[in-house]
């Protein structure tokens, strides 16, 4: 009897371990998948066990910058897996890699595990002061431009070439600063139109906890942060800042990330079942809050009731650029944030005596406009910055005058508003007398300064009559240091009665481009030629 018992407890216990191994985490063994990682995602860390206990998979985490991702996404250069040995890729966004490996992006597996908009985070005087500025007291993209231009806004952002956040940001500044309500193209993309903003840039990093970072350890040097909002979040819950930063969502739309999870070999049935148990559970309500709470970003999934601030609406979600070669001259026309050099126009205005009256008082209008009189997005986004070195030079037969202002507030506009409205006009017009003289000084301004980029706005309303002939100023443009040729271009205004052959061929020979103001105003116009694409 006894020996029977102890078999038939051998057999219940045999029947209870093999019922419970069945039961548990599958009938696989345990599965790591490799996985490429923004440094971004380094803050779901501690729900990556309960994805083990639960699936049977384990994510090995590799955290790179987002700059290092690019080509390691790329199959075929590890052992049958993505580039550098990786099963899967989980970042921030797949943007860039997706533009610049179209064939490869369009065979992975994809999908977006979370969300969380570019935003602006101000210090609460400044938010007062914006706010208190703008219709209804809401804010766009254009307002934080304009106030950045003037100094008001001395803001952080990670370097738009080492960070997906910092690109998402340029990107949504210079769609909102396009107008155009799509997708950037080349021709959106200006040469000026980002100035007055990129003046404001005062903190930079290569990952966005390094600029958090940064923005705490120097409180002085910074008012504004442009990141995610998960990490304005965090930054305010963090207990590391005097006072918290208000959130701005932008009016006029901003850029999401929504964190994909890639699988880098789909051809992989082992790695694809594997990839399928993650996403399901990430995809699950229950993990989808805990994402929200750990990570402070939107759930993807809708029937998830968002928690505090992150109930409120995001807006327009601006698109991504889908052509490289705009991603490319955006981050080419920004530059580097750690190597800012104001840039330099020199005006060439024309003071002959057909000016008088109402054209006059239209140039004027112009000049007080990009000062900061027009209050329109456009005006905000071409305006006048802190820094910006402007050479005005007044010409009729001959120059009349020639002054350089370099912004620094009200005083120097004011300055440059003065030297417009002064009288004294000329009896004739020398055109490429004046365009010349202009070359000198830009001559000179690249030979002191080579960082510094320098162009010129000719605006005239006749036809040379007076100093030296066109082919005169293109022999002595010609024999100018190659350096200046390639540096400087001419942006012509065409008012009036000007010859707009002759400065369409000007533009045309200096790497230009001729703006007609006879459809428009003045003040329009000298928007365009601001943003001089």
């Amino acid at each position: 009897m006894r020996r029977g018992r102890w078999v038939l407890a051998l057999c219940l216990t045999l029947t209870l371990t093999l019922t419970v191994t069945a039961c548990s985490g599958d009938d696989d063994e345990e599965t790591t998948l490799r996985v490429l990682a923004g440094p971004d995602l380094a803050v779901l860390e501690p729900l990556l066990d309960e994805l083990r206990d639960e699936t049977g998979v384990e994510l090995d985490m590799d955290y790179r910058a987002d700059a290092d991702t690019g080509d390691d996404l790329v199959p075929g250069t590890g052992t049958g897996k993505g580039g550098g040995g990786h099963d899967l890729a989980w970042l921030s966004t797949d943007r860039s890699f997706r533009l610049r490996h179209k064939d490869t992006a369009q065979r992975l597996l994809r999908t977006p595990t979370m969300l969380s908009p570019v935003v602006v985070g101000l210090r609460p005087d400044v938010a007062r002061e914006l706010r208190a500025k703008s219709p209804e007291g809401r804010l766009s993209w254009a307002d934080i431009a304009d106030a950045a231009a003037t100094g008001t806004v001395r803001f952080g952002m990670a370097d738009p070439r080492q960070t997906g956040s910092g690109l998402a940001a340029l990107v949504g500044v210079a769609t909102a600063a396009a107008g155009t309500g799509g997708a950037l193209r080349e021709n959106d993309v200006s040469c000026d139109r980002l100035r007055g903003f990129r003046s404001g840039q005062k903190l930079t990093a290569d990952s966005t906890r390094d600029l958090l970072d940064d923005f705490v350890d120097h409180p002085g040097t910074a008012n504004a942060l442009i990141t995610y909002e998960s990490d304005l979040l965090a930054l305010n819950s963090g207990g590391r800042l005097k006072e918290k930063l208000e959130i701005v969502r932008p009016q006029d739309g901003m850029v999401l990330a929504d964190f994909p999870l890639l699988l880098l070999d789909p051809d992989d049935p082992d790695r694809r079942a594997a990839y399928d148990k993650v996403v399901e559970w990430l995809q699950r309500d229950s993990v989808q809050e805990k994402i929200m709470r750990t990570a402070l970003r939107r759930p993807v999934s809708p029937s998830v009731r968002r928690d505090g601030q992150l109930r409120a609406p995001v807006g327009n979600a601006l698109f991504f650029p889908d052509q490289l070669a705009v991603v490319e001259r955006l981050l080419d026309d920004y530059g580097d944030p750690r190597r800012r050099v104001p840039d330099q126009v020199i005006f060439l205005l024309d003071f002959s005596g057909s000016m008088r009256g109402e054209r006059m008082k239209a140039l004027r209008e112009a000049f007080a406009d990009l000062s900061g009189a027009d209050s329109s997005a456009t005006g905000k986004f071409a305006r006048f910055y802190q820094g910006e070195r402007l050479t005005v030079v007044r010409f009729g037969g001959r120059v009349l005058e020639e002054k350089t202002v370099t912004v620094g507030g009200q005083k120097d506009l004011t300055t440059l508003a003065d030297l417009v409205a002064r009288g004294g006009y000329g009896d004739a017009t020398a055109v490429w007398t004046a365009l010349d003289h202009g070359y000198r000084t830009a001559s000179t301004v690249v030979a002191d300064d080579p960082e510094r980029a320098v162009s010129i706005v000719l605006m005239t309303d006749g036809e040379n009559n007076s100093g030296m002939a066109y082919g005169e100023f293109v022999r002595r443009y010609e024999a100018r240091a190659a350096e200046t040729r390639a540096a400087v271009h001419t942006y012509p205004v065409h008012f009036g009665e000007a010859d707009a052959g002759a400065l369409r061929r000007a533009a045309t020979k200096t790497g230009g481009r001729m703006v007609d103001a006879r459809g428009s105003s003045l003040s329009e116009a000298f928007k365009e030629i601001r943003g001089c694409r």
